[in-house]
């Protein structure tokens, strides 16, 4: 376990020199980044702590226009992208796979880390073969989160064009409320909801992304760029990559991360985000394999009906993992 002061000293570093875990004669060796402006999502309370955690990393990278852009749901994010009104951000890698099918000009770059999403059911419900004929709560059809209900649902064999009964909840109060009155059978959730449900004992878990196979053995969160500013910026891409990953890296010690998080305003709940960042995975972005991530869930999506495209498309027109692979190699602690 990192110590508060080697934690903050370790940041400092990073924010100075960009120098944590990559060694000086190669960043030097690199070119400058071709925009000094990058600017990267920003939801309430959520598991993409990785990213706000490179916030100094990514100064010291040079981007000195560095802007974090406040958005109200991870849905947002996905529009924000294709419309290049951010540049990179983390989000739930089902939901890149259906714009990558629809055509959006998204870029998957990297998986930062496995876990985070629950399916929670009422009492009524004890499998998820029970979900067959019931109402089953998302923010949006054709979202993220449908889309991984989906691929859950079809894994039992129902088929969730037919057996289901997807009900349309945007805000996360009133979900917590038809979840508790019985109105919706079942959900999916990510921090902070999951733990609110659990808090107040709304519902019981399902399935546990971060625990469950076969959920468990892929990325949850793909790090994912503007297909545009990726091709016109490659070096700011690897760059902030650089600044991302090592990010990742951080939130392996909980407690000083969370103070840095709810200090800085990126979280406002710090027991939530010191347990968040206690039960999730983040620095294991070098043990699974991003390439496998996409295709597995291209694979269970066009088995739901969701997406057209095969993973080889999928694949082939919306990722890039070179940039990934390199820093694979220079990012060796």
């Amino acid at each position: 376990m990192i110590s508060r002061r080697k934690f903050v000293q370790d940041v400092a570093l990073a924010g100075a020199a960009g120098l944590v875990g990559f060694g000086r004669d190669a960043y030097a060796a690199e070119p400058p980044p071709e925009t000094k402006r990058m600017r990267i999502g920003q939801i309430p309370d959520n598991c993409y702590a990785p990213q706000y955690m490179a916030e100094q990393m990514l100064r010291g990278e040079g981007f000195s226009e560095l802007q974090y852009v406040r958005l109200t749901t991870s849905g947002a994010i996905y529009i924000a992208l294709a419309k290049g009104e951010i540049d990179l951000s983390m989000a739930f890698s089902s939901g890149f796979v259906i714009q990558a099918d629809a055509g959006a000009p998204i870029v998957m770059l990297a998986g930062i880390h496995p876990g985070c999403l629950e399916l929670v059911a009422s009492s009524r419900i004890r499998s998820v073969r029970d979900l067959k004929g019931r109402s089953v709560a998302v923010g949006g059809l054709n979202s993220a989160a449908h889309g991984f209900l989906a691929s859950i649902v079809g894994h039992v064999g129902l088929d969730p064009r037919r057996d289901i009964n997807w009900v349309v909840v945007e805000q996360s109060g009133e979900l917590l409320r038809q979840l508790a009155d019985g109105k919706v059978d079942a959900t999916i959730a990510g921090p902070p909801l999951s733990y609110e449900m659990r808090a107040k004992k709304i519902g019981h878990v399902l399935v546990n992304m971060t625990t469950d196979r076969p959920w468990s053995q892929y990325f949850c969160c793909v790090l994912t760029g503007n297909r545009e500013f990726v091709r016109k910026n490659p070096v700011a891409t690897k760059r902030a990559m650089r600044a991302i990953l090592k990010g990742a890296n951080l939130c392996a010690s909980p407690e000083p991360t969370a103070k840095h998080l709810v200090s800085r305003g990126f979280y406002k709940n710090h027991d939530i985000t010191l347990q968040m960042l206690r039960d999730l995975p983040y620095a294991r972005w070098r043990d699974y394999d991003s390439e496998d991530t996409v295709r597995y869930y291209a694979l269970r999506l066009q088995e739901a009906g969701l997406i057209k495209s095969g993973p080889k498309k999928i694949l082939a027109e919306a990722t890039d993992f070179r940039f990934l692979n390199d820093l694979k190699r220079e990012l060796k602690t």
